[in-house]
């Protein structure tokens, strides 16, 4: 704050976090003065190989956001440089500066196709970026930055910066990379921020209607100009209300790709406990996952809260893959494996699905209006239900990707 009757007032701002048990972050104070230039006070463990890059570094972003006279105070923890970056424009901001200092990219924006495998998608809280270096390594489908219920209401703001730099510079390998936004009007914040960056899917909580759906789409296409890098949404349901409105949220634009529910607020809507056997979410969860099918988009299911419970978590994926569902979320890597394998198809029905594709090519290879496989008829939903299985399985890497046969439509 300014010190009243000073004709050269201090504003400070102070961003991430300091501590014995703080790995692979970093604490920055800014105090913006009238006169003096830059001073540092650095303190790193690494000072002595990466002292001058962090100084460099976070000079680099107070003279983009115009600061010439300040007195930083860092406390290095092992942050990365976009980590780096993320807190000293925080710090700055926070102290009253305007504008932004965005690390260099150094990964492609790499688009996803809209029927992408997302067995499993991996939340890791936005403003711990700790948790985001390794988290592709574990080969989840998709990796959620959230910004919102794993983020302090404080911490919004320095949050969004460290997601927006981690979508430029940090390498989640195979995984789509997806933000969970808060809820509106303050996801749209996000989005303004977030955006520009291209993350691949954007999750929009508590939905309980199309409105709210349609409003995220018009704003990502105001700030989204690259139609070779779409900007899928999957919309979150969390309330008796959006549960009866579950259709018309999943076909509300052509961006939607998928549609979950959260278990969390939803029980507490219903002012019910939520159970390992789910039986008080069955209704809601049978109804999203037809929902989600009849609107053409996939149908995918809440995360399982106990860690420590892998039986639990695979009778969950079980029933949750019968009920229609194509993946679920996960709150930790240990999670992963057990996900994929309860929503993979078993080897006798690919198995099964082989032989129905490959009666339905010969067929229409010799021109016949009928599929038989062996004495029995084939009706079209089930030649269809069976390309689609292969499809998956193909994805997996469960089958030979020149195996016969083919998706069809949806």
């Amino acid at each position: 704050m300014p010190k009243k009757g000073s004709k050269n007032p201090v504003r400070r701002g102070e961003a991430g976090r300091r501590g014995d048990d703080v790995r692979s972050d970093i604490y920055v104070a800014v105090e913006i003065r009238g006169s003096g230039g830059l001073q540092i006070d650095l303190t790193s463990k690494v000072a002595a190989f990466y002292g001058g890059s962090i100084e460099e570094t976070a000079t680099r972003v107070l003279g983009e956001l115009k600061v010439k006279h300040a007195a930083v105070e860092i406390d290095d923890r092992g942050a990365l440089p976009f980590v780096v970056t993320a807190r000293v424009e925080a710090a700055a901001r926070r102290a009253g500066c305007d504008g932004k200092a965005l690390p260099e990219r150094t990964v492609a924006v790499q688009p996803t196709d809209r029927d992408r495998l997302r067995r499993s998608r991996l939340y890791l809280p936005g403003n711990e970026p700790k948790f985001f270096i390794n988290a592709g390594l574990h080969q989840p489908d998709g990796v959620i930055l959230d910004l919102e219920d794993s983020v302090h209401p404080d911490e919004k703001d320095a949050a969004r910066t460290v997601v927006r730099n981690a979508l430029r510079c940090v390498d989640f390998h195979r995984a789509e990379r997806m933000v969970r936004i808060n809820q509106l009007p303050l996801g749209l914040d996000d989005l303004d921020e977030i955006v520009p960056e291209s993350p691949n899917l954007i999750l929009i909580p508590k939905v309980e209607n199309a409105d709210q759906v349609r409003e995220v789409g018009a704003r990502i296409d105001k700030l989204h100009k690259t139609k070779d890098t779409p900007v899928w949404l999957m919309p979150i349901v969390e309330s008796a209300l959006g549960v009866e409105n579950a259709f018309e949220v999943a076909q509300a634009t052509e961006s939607v790709v998928a549609i979950t529910i959260g278990l969390e607020d939803y029980t507490a809507d219903l002012g019910v406990p939520k159970t390992v056997e789910g039986n008080e979410s069955l209704y809601a969860r049978s109804r999203l996952a037809n929902a989600a099918h009849a609107a053409g988009v996939q149908a995918i299911d809440s995360v399982f809260g106990d860690v420590g419970d892998e039986e639990g978590l695979r009778s969950w994926g079980s029933r949750s893959r019968s009920l229609g569902f194509e993946g679920m979320g996960c709150i930790h890597p240990r999670q992963i494996q057990p996900i994929h394998e309860s929503f993979a198809p078993t080897e006798a029905e690919i198995e099964k699905a082989l032989k129905i594709v490959a009666a339905f090519d010969d067929a229409e290879a010799k021109g016949l209006g009928v599929v038989s496989l062996g004495t029995r008829m084939v009706d079209p939903p089930v030649v269809l239900r069976a390309q689609r299985l292969v499809e998956q399985a193909k994805r997996a890497g469960l089958v030979d990707p020149e195996a016969a046969g083919s998706r069809g439509d949806k």
